[in-house]
């Protein structure tokens, strides 16, 4: 996986959040007002990731019955197990589970079940490292199960200021985990305005589930507060972004290493910039637009 491979991908982008909750577990509204919802406001596809606790009866939310010609929903939750090095209970992403997916052992730890969850076919993600203040050994342990990080959580950004994931991630990829990638989401309970401020651009040639989540899996995807990445290509040494207008575009490696791209009237939509300080390295694309809204693309490797 690279993140300049969804460009060239076969297919298009489709836009969804994959980290909600409805009042099959701690939400506000129901299951068919979420995905009213995010349907009424534009986007492709939605996964309701209620809380799969035994005070909510192991919900994996059904939203068959919401699906149609332009929006498709995933089935999913938000998986839960002791214990991360805070003492707190684990709290993980699967995306793509199936209806009949077992409760945790008892016993179980996050290791186990997240494990079971990928293997049942989820896209597995570690959920808001930076609210739940996951430490680069909490990011080992689950490394070698998870597909990514959630480098941007929109409801813990509104209600604690803990809404940026991508140190975790960035350490994971410093670590070698050149596997993992990084997406965003909302983890709306629309109890206070928490959607529609972080999704991501799934790159797949079909709105349905299984298309979707096979380019999940492969990290064909690019996440977004607003700005567009229309393509990012390699030319010998230098790598040219294409964007909608930004103020900035920038890439970002190991340590402090960094190239970027800078206007003061937010009117970029291209830019060249040097791969040489990470090469046999990662580095990252990301994108600010006028009102200082992020994009990302996922990790790339240059030779």
């Amino acid at each position: 996986m690279d993140g300049r491979e969804v460009f060239s991908a076969a297919g298009r982008f489709f836009r969804g959040n994959i980290h909600t909750h409805s009042t099959r577990s701690d939400g506000a509204l129901s299951p068919g007002d979420v995905c009213a919802h995010y349907r009424e406001m534009g986007y492709d596809f939605l996964c309701l990731s209620d809380h799969f606790l035994a005070k909510f009866d192991f919900p994996i939310t059904d939203t068959n019955e919401y699906r149609g010609d332009d929006f498709t929903t995933i089935l999913g939750a938000e998986i839960h197990a002791p214990q991360n090095s805070q003492g707190e209970i684990w709290h993980v992403l699967a995306c793509g589970l199936p209806a009949d997916f077992d409760p945790p052992f008892p016993d179980e730890r996050m290791e186990s079940l997240a494990a079971r969850a990928r293997h049942a076919g989820a896209f597995v993600g570690i959920a808001h490292p930076q609210w739940s203040s996951l430490t680069i050994e909490d990011g080992r342990a689950l490394a070698d199960v998870a597909h990514a990080v959630e480098i941007w959580n929109t409801g813990c950004a509104i209600e604690v200021a803990r809404g940026d994931g991508t140190a975790l991630l960035d350490q994971l990829l410093n670590d070698g985990h050149r596997h993992l990638s990084g997406y965003a989401t909302d983890d709306a309970h629309l109890k206070i305005p928490d959607s529609g401020g972080g999704w991501m651009m799934v790159k797949a040639e079909r709105n349905e589930p299984r298309a979707l989540l096979e380019a999940m899996k492969a990290g064909l995807y690019y996440s977004s507060q607003g700005p567009a990445i229309e393509a990012i290509e390699t030319v010998g040494d230098t790598v040219v972004i294409r964007t909608s207008p930004a103020r900035m575009i920038s890439l970002v490696g190991r340590g402090s290493r960094a190239e970027t791209a800078f206007s003061d009237e937010a009117a970029l939509t291209t830019a060249e910039l040097s791969l040489q300080r990470f090469a046999g390295d990662w580095c990252r694309v990301i994108v600010s637009d006028g009102e200082g809204r992020l994009a990302w693309s996922n990790p790339i490797f240059p030779s």
